[in-house]
């Protein structure tokens, strides 16, 4: 599958292919699909001042739980190196966000993978979800695909 111009929307950041994401027939396997749009999600929010730990952080006490994820493969990654990863953000709810993604090659010309993920926002102490605060909320933003009415 080839890709049409990207949209504006959302965020396209690099990840890296490595030896161990193939499996025995030459190709990633299907399940480090979400860790390379998990390495693109990271090295954005790493940017916009999120860290692992409370106190370093700029948007505060963030943890967020993966609630779904649905993926939909189209062309093999055969190949190590570079991949683009484009993601957006479909939906910012109270205390939880869906991210539309693309696993595209290099070069943007062919959609390897594409799909959702649901992320919760969760309490330290009770476990249970918490709302977004506003730093987090400003970050976001720039994700943000343009609603259409």
């Amino acid at each position: 599958m080839t890709t049409e111009a990207l949209p504006l929307a959302g965020r396209v950041e690099p990840a890296e292919v490595h030896f161990d994401d193939f499996d025995p027939m030459g190709i990633v396997h299907n399940g480090r699909y979400a860790v390379l749009l998990e390495r693109a999600l990271t090295r954005y929010w790493l940017s916009q001042g999120w860290d692992f730990d409370p106190v370093r952080s700029k948007l505060g006490d963030v943890i967020l739980a993966v609630r779904e994820f649905a993926i939909t493969f189209h062309v093999p990654i055969s190949e190590l190196g570079e991949v683009a990863v484009h993601f957006w953000l479909d939906k910012v709810g109270n205390s939880s966000i869906v991210y539309g993604f693309r696993i595209l090659s290099a070069d943007h010309t062919v959609v390897h993978a594409e799909g959702k993920r649901v992320q919760v926002s969760i309490d330290r102490e009770t476990g249970r979800p918490k709302a977004f605060n506003e730093q987090l909320r400003t970050a976001a933003e720039p994700l943000l695909r343009a609603q259409t009415k």
